[in-house]
Protein backbone atom coordinates (compact mmCIF):
# COMPACT_ATOMS: atom_id res chain seq x y z
CA UNK A 1 0.00 0.00 0.00
CA UNK A 2 1.14 3.54 -0.52
CA UNK A 3 -0.19 5.75 2.34
CA UNK A 4 -0.23 9.41 2.60
CA UNK A 5 -1.16 11.62 5.75
CA UNK A 6 -1.76 15.03 6.12
CA UNK A 7 -1.60 16.74 9.55
CA UNK A 8 -1.25 20.44 10.28
CA UNK A 9 1.14 19.90 13.39
CA UNK A 10 4.52 19.01 13.85
CA UNK A 11 5.75 15.97 13.18
CA UNK A 12 9.60 16.72 13.70
CA UNK A 13 9.65 16.23 16.47
CA UNK A 14 6.08 15.48 17.20
CA UNK A 15 4.35 16.85 19.06
CA UNK A 16 1.65 15.75 21.40
CA UNK A 17 -0.14 12.20 21.37
CA UNK A 18 -2.00 12.71 18.14
CA UNK A 19 1.30 13.11 16.44
CA UNK A 20 3.05 10.37 18.10
CA UNK A 21 -0.18 7.57 17.72
CA UNK A 22 0.13 8.57 14.06
CA UNK A 23 3.84 7.90 13.69
CA UNK A 24 3.41 4.56 15.44
CA UNK A 25 1.23 3.15 12.95
CA UNK A 26 3.08 4.61 9.94
CA UNK A 27 6.14 3.21 11.48
CA UNK A 28 5.04 -0.02 11.27
CA UNK A 29 3.14 0.30 7.85
CA UNK A 30 6.81 1.45 6.90
CA UNK A 31 8.20 -1.19 8.60
CA UNK A 32 5.92 -3.83 7.24
CA UNK A 33 7.01 -2.25 3.55
CA UNK A 34 4.05 0.04 2.51
CA UNK A 35 5.25 3.13 1.36
CA UNK A 36 4.69 5.88 3.89
CA UNK A 37 4.73 10.04 3.04
CA UNK A 38 3.68 12.96 5.34
CA UNK A 39 2.57 16.43 5.05
CA UNK A 40 2.54 17.97 8.28
CA UNK A 41 3.52 21.51 9.66
CA UNK A 42 6.70 23.26 10.28
CA UNK A 43 9.15 21.48 12.90
CA UNK A 44 8.72 23.10 16.47
CA UNK A 45 9.74 21.77 19.99
CA UNK A 46 8.67 18.51 21.33
CA UNK A 47 9.68 14.84 22.01
CA UNK A 48 12.01 12.74 20.25
CA UNK A 49 10.66 9.81 18.66
CA UNK A 50 12.96 7.94 15.66
CA UNK A 51 10.86 6.36 12.95
CA UNK A 52 11.15 4.45 10.43
CA UNK A 53 14.02 5.88 7.30
CA UNK A 54 11.79 5.44 4.62
CA UNK A 55 8.73 7.62 5.96
CA UNK A 56 9.34 10.82 4.23
CA UNK A 57 8.42 14.12 5.63
CA UNK A 58 7.18 17.19 3.94
CA UNK A 59 7.00 19.81 6.75
CA UNK A 60 5.75 23.15 5.13
CA UNK A 61 5.01 26.35 7.64
CA UNK A 62 2.21 28.27 5.58
CA UNK A 63 -0.78 26.69 5.60
CA UNK A 64 -2.28 27.87 1.88
CA UNK A 65 1.33 25.66 0.66
CA UNK A 66 0.65 23.07 2.98
CA UNK A 67 -2.73 22.34 1.06
CA UNK A 68 -0.92 22.82 -2.04
CA UNK A 69 1.43 20.46 -1.51
CA UNK A 70 -1.00 18.23 -0.26
CA UNK A 71 -2.84 18.40 -3.77
CA UNK A 72 1.26 17.55 -5.37
CA UNK A 73 1.65 14.44 -2.95
CA UNK A 74 -1.76 12.66 -3.97
CA UNK A 75 -1.09 13.54 -8.26
CA UNK A 76 2.37 12.55 -7.31
CA UNK A 77 2.67 9.26 -5.19
CA UNK A 78 -0.96 7.96 -6.47
CA UNK A 79 -1.47 6.76 -2.43
CA UNK A 80 -3.95 3.94 -1.86
CA UNK A 81 -5.26 5.58 1.52
CA UNK A 82 -4.97 9.27 2.49
CA UNK A 83 -4.89 10.03 6.00
CA UNK A 84 -6.23 12.80 7.53
CA UNK A 85 -5.54 13.63 11.58
CA UNK A 86 -8.13 15.32 13.03
CA UNK A 87 -5.49 18.32 14.10
CA UNK A 88 -6.74 20.36 11.13
CA UNK A 89 -9.05 23.28 12.77
CA UNK A 90 -10.06 24.96 9.28
CA UNK A 91 -10.34 21.30 8.08
CA UNK A 92 -8.54 22.03 5.11
CA UNK A 93 -6.43 19.54 4.31
CA UNK A 94 -9.73 17.17 4.73
CA UNK A 95 -11.58 19.71 2.02
CA UNK A 96 -7.83 18.91 -0.39
CA UNK A 97 -7.92 14.95 0.33
CA UNK A 98 -11.77 14.61 -0.67
CA UNK A 99 -11.54 16.86 -3.60
CA UNK A 100 -8.29 15.57 -4.81
CA UNK A 101 -8.17 12.07 -3.68
CA UNK A 102 -12.25 10.84 -3.69
CA UNK A 103 -13.01 7.26 -1.78
CA UNK A 104 -9.45 7.07 -0.80
CA UNK A 105 -9.56 9.42 2.61
CA UNK A 106 -9.43 7.95 6.13
CA UNK A 107 -10.37 10.28 9.04
CA UNK A 108 -8.09 9.85 12.08
CA UNK A 109 -10.43 11.26 15.25
CA UNK A 110 -8.09 12.37 17.88
CA UNK A 111 -9.13 15.78 19.19
CA UNK A 112 -12.92 16.55 19.59
CA UNK A 113 -12.45 20.35 19.96
CA UNK A 114 -10.78 19.77 16.14
CA UNK A 115 -13.51 17.92 14.48
CA UNK A 116 -15.92 19.64 12.25
CA UNK A 117 -19.19 18.18 14.17
CA UNK A 118 -20.08 17.65 17.43
CA UNK A 119 -20.56 19.63 20.79
CA UNK A 120 -16.69 20.05 21.69
CA UNK A 121 -15.81 21.64 18.10
CA UNK A 122 -14.23 24.57 17.84
CA UNK A 123 -15.16 25.24 14.46
CA UNK A 124 -17.99 23.40 13.39
CA UNK A 125 -18.76 22.82 9.51
CA UNK A 126 -21.74 21.15 8.32
CA UNK A 127 -19.83 20.66 4.56
CA UNK A 128 -16.77 19.56 6.19
CA UNK A 129 -18.87 16.82 8.51
CA UNK A 130 -20.27 15.63 5.38
CA UNK A 131 -17.10 15.03 3.94
CA UNK A 132 -16.12 13.17 7.48
CA UNK A 133 -19.57 11.04 7.39
CA UNK A 134 -18.85 9.98 3.76
CA UNK A 135 -14.89 8.94 3.93
CA UNK A 136 -14.11 5.76 3.30
CA UNK A 137 -12.94 5.81 6.96
CA UNK A 138 -13.63 6.78 10.25
CA UNK A 139 -11.07 5.50 13.25
CA UNK A 140 -11.67 6.66 16.62
CA UNK A 141 -8.73 6.32 19.69
CA UNK A 142 -11.27 4.65 22.30
CA UNK A 143 -14.83 3.40 22.84
CA UNK A 144 -15.90 6.61 23.79
CA UNK A 145 -15.11 8.67 21.28
CA UNK A 146 -16.47 6.03 18.68
CA UNK A 147 -19.65 6.89 20.50
CA UNK A 148 -19.62 10.39 20.60
CA UNK A 149 -18.53 10.14 16.80
CA UNK A 150 -22.06 8.60 16.09
CA UNK A 151 -24.27 10.11 17.97
CA UNK A 152 -23.47 13.68 16.29
CA UNK A 153 -22.38 12.29 13.15
CA UNK A 154 -24.41 9.38 12.82
CA UNK A 155 -21.39 7.35 11.11
CA UNK A 156 -19.71 4.50 13.32
CA UNK A 157 -16.09 4.51 13.55
CA UNK A 158 -13.29 1.78 13.90
CA UNK A 159 -11.58 1.82 17.13
CA UNK A 160 -7.97 0.99 17.08
CA UNK A 161 -6.33 2.10 20.51
CA UNK A 162 -2.93 3.85 19.27
CA UNK A 163 0.22 1.61 20.72
CA UNK A 164 2.28 4.16 21.41
CA UNK A 165 3.51 2.91 25.58
CA UNK A 166 6.13 0.76 24.32
CA UNK A 167 6.39 -2.53 24.72
CA UNK A 168 7.60 -2.77 28.15
CA UNK A 169 8.42 -3.88 30.53
CA UNK A 170 7.56 -1.12 32.55
CA UNK A 171 9.23 0.71 35.48
CA UNK A 172 7.77 0.93 38.68
CA UNK A 173 7.81 4.38 39.60
CA UNK A 174 5.62 4.21 42.68
CA UNK A 175 7.19 6.25 45.61
CA UNK A 176 5.10 7.07 48.26
CA UNK A 177 7.93 8.67 50.12
CA UNK A 178 8.98 11.24 47.49
CA UNK A 179 8.32 12.74 43.84
CA UNK A 180 6.17 15.27 43.12
CA UNK A 181 1.78 15.78 42.38
CA UNK A 182 2.55 16.30 38.63
CA UNK A 183 -0.12 18.00 35.60
CA UNK A 184 1.33 17.47 32.07
CA UNK A 185 0.66 20.73 30.18
CA UNK A 186 -0.99 23.34 32.35
CA UNK A 187 -3.37 25.25 30.67
CA UNK A 188 -7.13 26.59 30.84
CA UNK A 189 -8.58 23.86 28.93
CA UNK A 190 -6.28 21.40 31.11
CA UNK A 191 -7.59 22.67 34.37
CA UNK A 192 -4.65 24.78 35.52
CA UNK A 193 -7.39 26.81 37.43
CA UNK A 194 -7.64 23.73 39.67
CA UNK A 195 -4.32 22.83 40.28
CA UNK A 196 -3.51 26.54 41.43
CA UNK A 197 -5.92 26.03 43.47
CA UNK A 198 -5.18 23.00 45.03
CA UNK A 199 -1.41 23.81 45.05
CA UNK A 200 -2.15 27.10 47.16
CA UNK A 201 -4.67 24.78 49.50
CA UNK A 202 -1.30 22.28 50.32
CA UNK A 203 1.41 24.64 50.93
CA UNK A 204 3.85 21.49 52.19
CA UNK A 205 3.15 19.41 48.77
CA UNK A 206 5.67 19.56 46.16
CA UNK A 207 3.75 19.94 42.78
CA UNK A 208 5.54 19.99 39.40
CA UNK A 209 4.07 20.96 35.70
CA UNK A 210 5.53 20.22 32.06
CA UNK A 211 4.49 23.30 30.13
CA UNK A 212 2.83 22.27 26.50
CA UNK A 213 1.11 23.13 23.89
CA UNK A 214 -1.65 25.18 25.90
CA UNK A 215 0.67 26.22 28.24
CA UNK A 216 0.52 30.38 27.78
CA UNK A 217 2.85 33.00 29.24
CA UNK A 218 0.16 34.00 31.96
CA UNK A 219 0.04 30.70 33.07
CA UNK A 220 3.46 30.39 33.47
CA UNK A 221 3.31 33.84 35.31
CA UNK A 222 0.43 32.29 37.49
CA UNK A 223 2.58 29.18 38.34
CA UNK A 224 5.80 31.21 39.03
CA UNK A 225 3.80 32.83 41.85
CA UNK A 226 2.86 29.30 43.68
CA UNK A 227 5.99 28.85 45.86
CA UNK A 228 5.44 24.89 45.87
CA UNK A 229 5.09 24.17 42.13
CA UNK A 230 8.37 23.29 40.45
CA UNK A 231 8.30 23.88 36.43
CA UNK A 232 9.71 20.88 35.12
CA UNK A 233 11.96 20.57 31.54
CA UNK A 234 10.22 19.08 28.61
CA UNK A 235 11.52 15.35 28.44
CA UNK A 236 13.12 13.73 25.10
CA UNK A 237 11.34 10.27 27.29
CA UNK A 238 8.02 10.57 29.39
CA UNK A 239 9.46 8.23 31.72
CA UNK A 240 12.09 11.02 32.97
CA UNK A 241 8.76 13.42 34.00
CA UNK A 242 7.38 10.09 35.43
CA UNK A 243 10.52 9.14 37.75
CA UNK A 244 9.73 12.18 39.71
CA UNK A 245 6.37 12.02 40.09
CA UNK A 246 4.30 11.10 43.02
CA UNK A 247 0.31 11.38 41.50
CA UNK A 248 -0.31 12.44 38.32
CA UNK A 249 -2.91 15.06 38.24
CA UNK A 250 -5.46 15.76 35.20
CA UNK A 251 -7.66 17.75 36.00
CA UNK A 252 -9.28 18.07 32.78
CA UNK A 253 -12.29 20.43 31.64
CA UNK A 254 -12.61 19.81 28.13
CA UNK A 255 -13.34 17.24 26.14
CA UNK A 256 -10.77 14.23 26.60
CA UNK A 257 -10.55 12.19 23.74
CA UNK A 258 -8.75 9.15 25.40
CA UNK A 259 -6.00 10.79 28.05
CA UNK A 260 -3.15 8.92 27.21
CA UNK A 261 -0.52 10.41 29.58
CA UNK A 262 -2.76 8.66 32.28
CA UNK A 263 -2.43 4.97 30.67
CA UNK A 264 1.53 6.17 30.83
CA UNK A 265 1.31 6.72 34.65
CA UNK A 266 -0.64 3.90 35.29
CA UNK A 267 1.53 1.41 33.67
CA UNK A 268 4.39 2.44 36.09
CA UNK A 269 2.28 2.38 38.87
CA UNK A 270 1.58 5.81 39.56
CA UNK A 271 -1.77 6.58 40.73
CA UNK A 272 -3.75 9.00 39.18
CA UNK A 273 -6.03 11.54 39.58
CA UNK A 274 -8.61 12.69 36.96
CA UNK A 275 -11.44 14.35 36.16
CA UNK A 276 -14.54 12.52 34.87
CA UNK A 277 -14.24 14.59 31.26
CA UNK A 278 -14.83 12.68 28.09
CA UNK A 279 -12.48 9.56 27.56
CA UNK A 280 -10.57 9.92 30.45
CA UNK A 281 -13.40 8.07 32.70
CA UNK A 282 -12.04 5.22 29.75
CA UNK A 283 -8.53 5.88 30.55
CA UNK A 284 -8.82 4.97 34.66
CA UNK A 285 -10.09 1.27 33.36
CA UNK A 286 -12.16 1.24 36.32
CA UNK A 287 -9.71 2.41 38.78
CA UNK A 288 -10.41 4.89 41.65
CA UNK A 289 -9.94 8.66 42.06
CA UNK A 290 -12.06 10.25 38.89
CA UNK A 291 -13.88 13.30 40.12
CA UNK A 292 -16.48 14.93 38.50
CA UNK A 293 -16.73 18.82 37.38
CA UNK A 294 -17.88 21.38 35.41
CA UNK A 295 -16.65 20.91 32.08
CA UNK A 296 -15.89 24.05 29.47
CA UNK A 297 -19.41 24.53 27.20
CA UNK A 298 -18.52 27.21 25.52
CA UNK A 299 -15.61 29.49 24.32
CA UNK A 300 -14.79 33.25 23.33
CA UNK A 301 -14.44 34.65 19.85
CA UNK A 302 -10.42 35.93 21.37
CA UNK A 303 -7.55 33.59 20.08
CA UNK A 304 -4.89 33.71 23.12
CA UNK A 305 -0.90 33.34 21.83
CA UNK A 306 -0.83 30.15 20.84
CA UNK A 307 -4.34 30.89 18.21
CA UNK A 308 -6.35 29.00 20.68
CA UNK A 309 -10.05 30.30 21.76
CA UNK A 310 -10.08 31.48 25.23
CA UNK A 311 -12.80 29.20 27.17
CA UNK A 312 -15.49 30.11 28.95
CA UNK A 313 -14.33 28.22 32.54
CA UNK A 314 -17.11 27.40 35.04
CA UNK A 315 -16.00 27.64 39.06
CA UNK A 316 -14.68 24.17 40.08
CA UNK A 317 -14.58 23.46 43.96
CA UNK A 318 -11.19 22.37 44.57
CA UNK A 319 -11.81 20.11 47.82
CA UNK A 320 -12.51 16.55 45.91
CA UNK A 321 -8.98 17.17 44.48
CA UNK A 322 -7.93 17.89 47.78
CA UNK A 323 -8.71 15.36 49.78
CA UNK A 324 -7.87 13.01 47.04
CA UNK A 325 -4.76 13.78 47.24
CA UNK A 326 -4.34 13.81 51.18
CA UNK A 327 -5.61 10.63 51.27
CA UNK A 328 -3.40 9.12 48.64
CA UNK A 329 -0.28 10.72 50.45
CA UNK A 330 -1.15 10.49 54.13
CA UNK A 331 -1.77 6.96 54.01
CA UNK A 332 0.92 4.26 52.62
CA UNK A 333 -1.54 1.41 52.59
CA UNK A 334 -4.00 3.53 50.39
CA UNK A 335 -1.59 4.72 47.90
CA UNK A 336 0.11 1.19 47.43
CA UNK A 337 -3.14 0.17 46.56
CA UNK A 338 -4.30 2.42 44.17
CA UNK A 339 -0.58 1.89 42.58
CA UNK A 340 -1.02 -1.71 42.15
CA UNK A 341 -4.52 -1.58 40.37
CA UNK A 342 -3.04 1.00 38.69
CA UNK A 343 -0.57 -0.83 37.44
CA UNK A 344 -2.62 -4.07 36.80
CA UNK A 345 -5.29 -2.52 34.81
CA UNK A 346 -2.84 -0.79 32.47
CA UNK A 347 -1.06 -3.68 31.89
CA UNK A 348 -3.80 -5.54 30.87
CA UNK A 349 -5.02 -2.69 28.99
CA UNK A 350 -1.63 -2.19 26.53
CA UNK A 351 -1.29 -6.10 26.19
CA UNK A 352 -4.37 -6.07 24.03
CA UNK A 353 -2.43 -3.14 21.50
CA UNK A 354 -1.04 -4.19 18.43
CA UNK A 355 0.56 -1.45 16.36
CA UNK A 356 -0.44 -3.92 12.87
CA UNK A 357 -4.08 -2.82 13.35
CA UNK A 358 -4.48 -0.16 11.36
CA UNK A 359 -2.42 -1.68 9.07
CA UNK A 360 -5.20 -4.90 9.09
CA UNK A 361 -7.79 -2.11 9.12
CA UNK A 362 -6.44 -0.33 6.21
CA UNK A 363 -6.02 -3.44 4.27
CA UNK A 364 -9.25 -4.61 4.58
CA UNK A 365 -11.13 -1.14 3.71
CA UNK A 366 -12.74 -1.42 0.07
CA UNK A 367 -11.96 1.73 -1.38
CA UNK A 368 -14.76 3.89 -1.75
CA UNK A 369 -16.77 2.09 1.65
CA UNK A 370 -18.74 4.99 2.81
CA UNK A 371 -21.57 6.63 1.17
CA UNK A 372 -20.93 7.88 -2.07
CA UNK A 373 -17.08 7.87 -1.53
CA UNK A 374 -16.01 6.54 -4.64
CA UNK A 375 -18.38 8.42 -6.58
CA UNK A 376 -15.65 10.87 -8.36
CA UNK A 377 -16.40 13.74 -10.72
CA UNK A 378 -14.58 16.13 -13.19
CA UNK A 379 -14.71 18.71 -10.65
CA UNK A 380 -12.96 16.17 -7.67
CA UNK A 381 -10.07 15.90 -10.25
CA UNK A 382 -7.09 17.77 -9.74
CA UNK A 383 -5.80 20.03 -12.32
CA UNK A 384 -3.27 18.03 -13.20
CA UNK A 385 -5.78 14.44 -13.91
CA UNK A 386 -8.29 17.03 -15.27
CA UNK A 387 -6.20 17.97 -18.45
CA UNK A 388 -4.64 14.44 -18.54
CA UNK A 389 -8.79 13.41 -18.98
CA UNK A 390 -9.36 15.79 -21.27
CA UNK A 391 -6.46 14.90 -23.19
CA UNK A 392 -7.84 11.06 -23.73
CA UNK A 393 -11.09 12.51 -24.92
CA UNK A 394 -9.98 14.33 -27.31
CA UNK A 395 -7.85 11.86 -28.77
CA UNK A 396 -10.35 9.42 -28.80
CA UNK A 397 -12.84 11.91 -30.68
CA UNK A 398 -9.99 12.35 -32.74
CA UNK A 399 -10.29 8.61 -33.95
Amino acid sequence: MRILLAANASYVPPRGGATRSNLIWLDHMAGAGHACRIVCGAAGEGAELRFHASIAVFAVEEPARRVHLLRQQIAEFAPDWVLVSSEDLGHGLLREAQHSAPGRVVYLAHTPQFFPFGAAAWNPDAAAARMVARAAGVVAIGEHMARYIEEALGRKAEVIHPPIYGAGPFANRANFDSGLVTMINPCAVKGISIFLEVAARMPRTGFGVVPGWGTTAGDRRALARAGNVEVLPNARNIDDVLARTRVLLMPSLWYEGFGLIVMEAMLRGIPVVASDSGGLVEAKRGTGYVIPVRTIASYQAVYDEHAMPLPVVEENNPAPWVEALERLLGDRDEYERESRASRAAADRFVAGLDAANMERYLTGLARGAANGGAAATIESLSPEKRALLLERLRRRGAK
